[in-house]
C-alpha cells in the first residue's frame, strides 16, 4: 500500500510576477526601507501565492515578511489576500505560553494575592476521607464539620519527596556535619498522620530550622544532646614573693671567695721586671 501525497498545485504565473504589489503590501505595514530583498514565493493553492521579503528591522533579525496574493477565477487583477510578520530559522522568539497555574513559583505569592485551587487538584481529596469509620463520615457529611478538603495521597507523596530534598532535608552541608539526626533531638516535633514518619517541627528558638518542618534525617549542631567539652584549665600563675629574703651561709661565701681568688706564686714572668 503506497502511501498519498498531497498535490502542490503549480505556482499561478499572475500571482508568482506580483512582486511589486506583494512589496508595496509590505512597505505599508512596515517601516520605510524595513522589507529587504526578495526571498522567494511559495504555491499555497489554486491561483495563491506567498511572497517572502527579508525583514531589516534589527529587533526581528530572522523574520520575514509574508505577503499572499491570489486572484480570482479567470479574473486578471491579482491583489492583496494577508500580509504578516514570520520568524525564519534563527528568528528570536519568545517562550512557549503557559498558563499562569502553570509559571507560578514557591515565593511569588505575596500580601492580598489569592491562589484558588481548581476543584480537579489531585493533590486534594474530599474531607470526609480523613474519616475511616463509615459513621463518621456521614456524620462528618451532613453536619458539615471539618475541611471540605484535605491532603491526598499524592499531595502527600510529592509534599515529602520536595521536603526531602530542600534545605531541611538530610543532604544539606549542616545536616551532614551535625552530631545526630532530628530525630533523637528533643526539640523535634512529630507531624501527625502519616508524615509523622519522616518528618516534624523543629522547636529549638537557637536552631536555623526554628519552627520549620525538617526531616527526621536532618539535623544541626543545636541538637538537643550535642556533647559539651569541659572548659580548658587554666594554670595558676606563679607566686613571687619579691618583699622577703633568705640569709647566705658563710660557708658558701667563702668557697666564692676561695674560687675567685688568684695564687700570685703560680704566676708566669711576663719578661719585665
Amino acid at each position: 500500500m503506497s502511501r498519498t501525497r498531497a498535490r502542490v498545485p503549480a505556482p499561478d504565473q499572475a500571482c508568482a510576477a506580483a512582486v511589486d504589489l506583494a512589496r508595496a503590501a509590505a512597505e505599508e505595514l512596515a517601516r520605510p526601507g524595513e522589507p529587504g530583498e526578495h526571498l522567494g514565493f511559495e504555491s499555497e493553492g489554486d491561483r495563491i501565492v506567498t511572497h517572502y521579503f527579508a525583514c531589516l528591522d534589527r529587533a526581528y533579525r530572522g523574520w520575514r515578511w509574508a505577503i499572499t496574493v491570489t486572484r480570482a477565477s479567470r479574473a486578471k487583477k491579482v491583489t492583496v489576500s494577508e500580509a504578516v510578520l514570520l520568524p525564519g530559522a534563527g528568528a528570536l522568539l519568545a517562550p512557549e505560553w503557559l498558563p499562569w497555574s502553570e509559571r507560578l513559583r514557591p515565593g511569588d505569592l505575596g500580601v492580598g494575592d489569592l491562589l484558588p485551587s481548581p476543584e480537579d487538584d489531585d493533590r486534594l481529596a474530599p474531607g470526609f476521607t480523613e474519616v475511616l469509620d463509615d459513621t463518621d463520615r456521614q456524620m462528618v457529611f451532613e453536619y458539615g464539620l471539618g475541611r471540605a478538603r484535605v491532603l491526598s495521597a499524592i499531595g502527600r507523596d510529592r509534599a515529602a519527596r520536595r521536603w526531602h530534598a530542600g534545605e531541611h532535608g538530610p543532604h544539606t552541608p549542616i545536616a551532614h556535619a551535625a552530631p545526630a539526626q532530628c530525630s533523637t533531638c528533643g526539640f523535634y516535633w512529630l507531624l501527625a498522620g502519616e508524615l509523622r514518619l519522616s518528618f516534624g517541627v523543629c522547636a529549638n528558638e537557637y536552631a536555623p530550622d526554628d519552627g520549620k518542618v525538617v526531616a527526621a534525617d536532618h539535623g544541626c549542631g543545636a541538637h538537643s544532646e550535642a556533647a559539651v567539652l569541659p572548659p580548658p584549665v587554666e594554670q595558676a600563675i606563679p607566686i613571687l614573693d619579691d618583699l622577703g629574703y633568705d640569709l647566705m651561709e658563710e660557708e658558701a661565701g667563702s668557697l666564692a671567695e676561695e674560687a675567685g681568688s688568684v695564687d700570685e706564686s703560680a704566676s708566669e714572668e711576663f719578661g719585665h721586671s
